[in-house]
């Protein structure tokens, strides 16, 4: 039989998505499965996204441009700039999701055997997308115990040596909900400027952020310019998973140039998602506002829920929609499994995502699970429910 590539053998199996055959065999035994396993908001997109959709006039469904459609980013740097960030159409690059802009950036700026350091846990797509580029990502170990928080930087600058490009970061942070701090930014600015390194910054949750600590993107920090580059997507913000647009951005012409390559390879990024994507850029400040208050409300709902679980502690996100909680178990992997396979409280059971599956350091996550709060605040409360109950059986 040939043999499967080593690349394949090493590419992690989401953890978010690894369970769902337990999933589904626990849906066609009947049972309720409230997934707290994956950020699909259960929000409707907006009208007018979708009647973007129901209106397209067009004799044929042709390819955009490989970098996008102009008139699309174009109204993208005027959503930009309502957050500060100066960049011109030209500077934006749209993708097949924030997914392939993480790919391309990887690709464009890493070598086989380049190495990127990560705040861990991190987004478990981050290694799969390492992995593509042949790349190795160096983590630092942020703590529950802290609330996740920045780990020291000069834990940063003990893992950079010659094979270091570049540091990757997520604010607000899936999977924790951190939201890094103007001190913390400068700090990591001026480790890339010490050392000239690339900074990724994947900001595709920056409408959701709970606190009054401000939004600081790495499109803020000076002095670093040509260094910075931004990932972002509309699948979190307008509850538009399934149309698959993101974008990468940065100031570099050089980087832009070589990125481009890769766009040219695989096209172009989806045409009826540019079409949704452009049309959702017009969506009212009032949804916006409901699906933000909806989010905070679901956040101090679940906190508060899960520090009423003995032995459960979960830190306060404070952005995006999901925490990071640490149970009563000696390993989640099994507990979340056994939840889909072998439990049901009055028809119901849940499906959480293992935490371990976003540590890169073996060991780590091993009694945490990662819970998105997008369901609807009844579901939510019954999954609660479900979750203590769980608990209970688990430990006899």
């Amino acid at each position: 039989m040939p043999k499967i590539s080593t690349r394949g053998i090493e590419m992690p199996a989401s953890p978010i998505r690894k369970l769902a055959p337990l999933s589904d065999s626990a849906k066609a035994r009947g049972l309720k499965v409230y997934h707290l396993n994956i950020g699909q908001p259960d929000v409707k997109t907006p009208e007018i996204a979708l009647n973007a959709i129901r209106n397209i006039d067009r004799k044929i469904l042709e390819y955009s441009p490989s970098d996008g459609n102009r008139s699309y980013r174009e109204k993208l740097v005027r959503y930009y700039s309502r957050y500060n960030i100066n960049v011109g159409c030209d500077d934006i690059i749209v993708t097949t999701g924030g997914s392939e802009a993480v790919l391309f950036a990887f690709m464009a700026c890493l070598n086989p055997g380049d190495e990127i350091i990560v705040p861990e846990p991190s987004y478990a797509n981050y290694m799969a997308f390492a992995i593509s580029a042949g790349a190795v990502i160096r983590s630092v170990p942020s703590s529950i115990d802290k609330g996740f928080a920045l780990p020291p930087v000069e834990e940063f600058e003990k893992l950079i040596n010659e094979r270091t490009r570049g540091i990757l970061i997520c604010n607000p942070n899936n999977p924790t909900g951190y939201l890094y701090s103007r001190s913390e930014m400068n700090k990591i600015r001026d480790l890339i400027k010490r050392y000239d390194l690339y900074l990724f910054s994947d900001e595709v949750y920056r409408e959701f952020i709970y606190t009054g600590s401000p939004y600081v993107s790495a499109l803020h920090l000076v002095g670093i310019e040509e260094n910075v580059v931004l990932i972002d997507s509309v699948s979190k913000r307008y509850s538009e998973c399934g149309i698959r647009i993101g974008t990468l951005i940065t100031r570099n012409k050089e980087l832009r140039k070589t990125v481009m390559k890769f766009c040219q390879a695989r096209l172009s990024p989806p045409l009826l998602g540019q079409i949704v994507a452009e049309a959702s850029l017009d969506v009212s400040e009032e949804y916006m506002r409901e699906t933000y208050d909806k989010y905070l409300e679901s956040r101090n709902f679940l906190i508060d829920s899960l520090n009423k679980i003995p032995g459960v502690y979960s830190p306060i996100p404070m952005g995006a929609f999901y925490t990071i909680a640490s149970l009563p178990v000696d390993d989640a992997d099994d507990f979340c499994a056994w939840c889909l396979s072998d439990f049901e409280y009055e028809g119901q059971t849940i499906f959480m995502a293992p935490a371990s599956g976003f540590y890169i350091t073996p060991g780590l996550g091993k009694n945490e699970v990662r819970i998105a709060y997008v369901l609807n605040k009844e579901d939510l409360a019954n999954a609660m429910i479900v979750l203590e109950k769980a608990l209970e059986a688990y430990s006899k």
